[in-house]
């Protein structure tokens, strides 16, 4: 695969958060790219916003010693509380304007994706402020209907987070923000290839239903390539069995301990065609988050990553070149 593999969501590896700073990114970082993820955008979960705002900073100064590290991921606080997820409710909160643009400017340019439910007083608001910064809003954590989901779209939003997970299913006279997004040519679909999260026929029906607009993620927490046990997401207690992480309060999926090696496989294995998969973890995640020129393609002035697997699609050997100038 002579090109950037790109995880555009996932927490951590290895048994390191990502939100515990620059040494647990880099030991998160290792596994994953060891696993053939060649650059990554790092999550964060919902914190206060001045634990964010710090978060987002010592990244974007990362960034500067650490090619690998493409930006950040805010996928809290402007979530519904009624769609938390692994996310803490007592810190959730409404996108107020300067709420928005203190976690914008702490990032200095480097805030890659901001994850709002836009349904939320301000959010759609939010969603226009996200992507007038540069960076890509996403709709998830949320209970917006498809009515609401596409005035996010049409407001500029441009992603769905972790789709079918943390907001409402399909329904043949309620179709939710899943069938609003398959349906806008402009939106990217996080699938989460796990088996946990979607089952093999839905990581197949994403595919169908959106071609070339899936972008494969792990939503890594710290116990991807590490053992079962008991973890901190955030604010909020995890525990890991089977490899499984669910939330020891309300037991909602924490996260996975997925990898995209195996992510994959298991799309491979759903019935997805390899050169589909292959872009769900390249081009298609680069472009996401507006690094398609530089990543995710064979073409001159992009990065010269590369990952060799064998017959079995197992990761032999991964190549991280230089970042070009972003």
């Amino acid at each position: 695969m002579p090109c950037s593999r790109v995880d555009i969501h996932g927490h951590g590896g290895a048994g390191a958060a990502f939100d515990d700073g620059v040494d647990a990114i880099r030991t998160g970082r290792e596994l994953h790219r060891a696993h053939g993820t060649t650059r990554a955008v790092v999550s964060l979960v919902t914190a206060s916003l001045d634990d964010l705002a710090r978060s987002v900073s010592a990244i974007a100064d990362l960034m500067k010693t650490d090619s690998d590290i493409l930006g950040s991921h805010l996928e809290g606080p402007f979530l519904d509380p009624g769609h938390h997820g692994a996310h803490e409710p007592s810190l959730l909160r409404e996108p107020a304007a300067a709420d928005v643009a203190r976690l914008l400017e702490a990032g200095r340019g480097t805030v890659r994706q901001v994850t709002v439910a836009p349904e939320l007083p301000g959010g759609l608001d939010a969603v226009r402020q996200i992507v007038a910064a540069g960076a890509a809003a996403a709709v998830g954590h949320t209970n917006a209907d498809a009515a609401t989901a596409n005035g996010a779209f049409e407001a500029g939003a441009s992603i769905l987070t972790h789709a079918f997970n943390a907001m409402p299913g399909i329904h043949h006279r309620a179709p939710g923000p899943v069938l609003a997004a398959a349906a806008d040519h402009r939106v990217v679909l996080e699938g989460i290839a796990d088996d946990v999260h979607l089952d093999p026929f839905v990581i197949k029906l994403l595919f169908d239903s959106a071609p070339g607009r899936v972008a494969l993620i792990t939503d890594a927490m710290a116990a991807a390539g590490s053992a079962d046990g008991h973890y901190d997401l955030g604010a909020v207690s995890v525990t890991v069995e089977n490899g499984i992480a669910r939330a020891d309060d309300t037991g909602s999926i924490a996260g996975s301990t997925l990898t995209q090696d195996v992510a994959l496989q298991r799309a491979v294995g759903a019935g997805v065609a390899l050169p589909q998969v292959v872009r769900a973890l390249t081009e298609t995640p680069a472009r996401a988050i507006g690094v398609g020129d530089a990543f995710g393609s064979l073409q001159i002035g992009c990065c010269g990553d590369a990952v060799l697997m064998d017959a079995e699609l197992r990761v032999v050997h991964v190549w991280v070149g230089e970042r070009p100038t972003l």
